[in-house]
């Protein structure tokens, strides 16, 4: 996420680092590596200059003079003005009103409202504990009725249906009224889009932003848009009393424009973004471990966070058990650890949110195919459980079902039975209370193994 401004904006801030003291000279080449860096990412030009000032101001004021690490107070500035620039901290939604809090997406079409009614649904269910309904009052695309329809039933929330020979304002007020007589807490609804932002478009909207009177008006855009994300934003915000933004696609924009722009230029809060396809794939937004992030000094808040909650404990106690006594490590380990280090978005996800490894990211993400860790799973679940259970047997014949079982080649096999052996001998040097305490300590973490990839519990 935003690795070529995480890049430029570390490799310029290195040269003043070290400094002993701080001069309107010799900071100056780094403020004009900063301002390229920031336009390079597509950064407002306004932005741009209100935050270049910002940091000269203050790396020239008495808050560096007196520091006894001048660099170091430097980069600091440069933090603080990235968190000022996105938002002070982090704004959740305001739902304390009467059931149901009624939230509105906004937004064009392909942006992503309704996979975001998707996400949000799951995770104010599983995170607030929230009833949610959800509804598509997107009368113009029966795919994204059905979509919604779709995604309610695999993240479990309630769907209220709708047709294309309804009007938006009518299915909105009757979704209103169905999540009132369930005693949900949230109806979500999701609202059609078009290929630019046009009058129509607005007065239908605004229309029904009217009648269902949302505690919350969101607007979902897409962050690869750059700073055109937040000219939109600003002009969804001209017409509707938007109280919030949802940034989609984020992990796959390496600019970041648009998270720096839209705040300054909306006056509205970033409140979650949109890190993948999957549904559980939306994070609150955080400024200050964002800003973080980009300098490089990672996100280990965000990192416990998500070890927390997608880690299975109970999975990872066990192994814990088996490996203090002694037991051996099997392939049934291995695939856990797969499924877990999937579940945290993958070792590049996880390398990106700790300190100092954000080039280690990047180097994962481009030398390590993911789909290889799809094909381990699916060799060890062509095996047999005693396979799985003695490796050692393996040989000839087994091998062929495997691979024909699981569309993959000998050589394949191969790599994962010397890379399970290789981890194996390193959880057997663990024998004892080692393993055990470091487990407990990193929520169900392990260290870098053998075989090219660390195995996540």
């Amino acid at each position: 996420m935003f690795q070529n401004l995480s890049e430029r904006l570390t490799q310029s801030l290195r040269s003043v680092t070290g400094k002993a003291r701080l001069s309107e000279d010799n900071i100056q080449g780094t403020l004009r590596e900063v301002r390229m860096a920031l336009l390079e990412a597509d950064v407002a030009l306004p932005v741009v200059t209100q935050f270049v000032n910002s940091v000269k101001e203050r790396a020239l004021g008495q808050e560096v003079m007196s520091s006894l690490s001048p660099g170091q107070a430097f980069l600091k500035i440069v933090q603080a003005e990235l968190e000022s620039v996105m938002g002070a901290a982090n704004e959740g939604l305001d739902l304390s009103t009467q059931p149901p809090a009624v939230i509105l997406l906004a937004g064009l079409q392909g942006a992503g409202k309704t996979t975001s009614a998707a996400k949000l649904a799951r995770l104010l269910k599983e995170r607030d504990k929230k009833k949610v309904t959800v509804v598509s009052a997107d009368v113009y695309r029966p795919a994204a009725i059905k979509q919604l329809e779709t995604l309610a039933a695999e993240v479990g929330v309630d769907f209220f249906p709708s047709s294309v020979d309804q009007k938006p304002v009518d299915i909105a007020l009757a979704a209103r009224e169905h999540a009132r007589i369930q005693f949900s807490d949230v109806l979500i609804v999701d609202t059609a889009g078009r290929l630019a932002v046009d009058a129509d478009m607005m007065a239908e909207i605004a229309a029904l932003e009217k009648a269902v009177t949302p505690v919350e008006t969101l607007f979902v855009v897409d962050a690869m848009t750059g700073q055109d994300a937040a000219n939109t934003a600003k002009a969804f915000g001209e017409a509707l009393p938007l109280t919030g933004v949802v940034l989609t696609k984020v992990d796959a924009d390496s600019r970041g424009g648009a998270a720096l722009s839209v705040r300054q230029i909306t006056g509205k809060p970033i409140k979650f973004l949109g890190v993948g396809e999957k549904t559980e794939a939306l994070d609150p937004f955080h400024p200050d471990r964002l800003a973080s992030r980009i300098l490089g000094m990672g996100d280990v808040l965000s990192l416990i966070e998500e070890v927390e909650q997608k880690v299975d404990r109970v999975k990872a106690e066990k192994l814990a058990r088996k490996v203090k006594k002694g037991k051996k490590f099997d392939l049934e380990d291995l695939r856990d650890q797969l499924q877990q280090m999937n579940n945290m978005g993958g070792m590049a996800s996880m390398l990106d949110k700790m300190p100092g490894m954000a080039g280690m990211a990047q180097a994962a993400q481009s030398q390590i195919d993911n789909k290889s860790f799809a094909r381990m799973e699916a060799m060890i679940n062509s095996m047999t459980p005693r396979e799985r259970r003695n490796p050692e047997l393996i040989q000839g014949t087994r091998k062929r079902r495997i691979t024909r079982g699981s569309g993959t080649q000998v050589q394949d096999l191969n790599r994962l039975l010397k890379q399970h052996k290789q981890m194996a001998k390193m959880m057997k040097k663990m024998k004892g209370g080692g393993m055990e305490k470091m487990m407990r300590g990193m929520g169900g973490m392990m260290p870098p193994g053998g075989g090219g990839f660390p195995p996540m519990r």
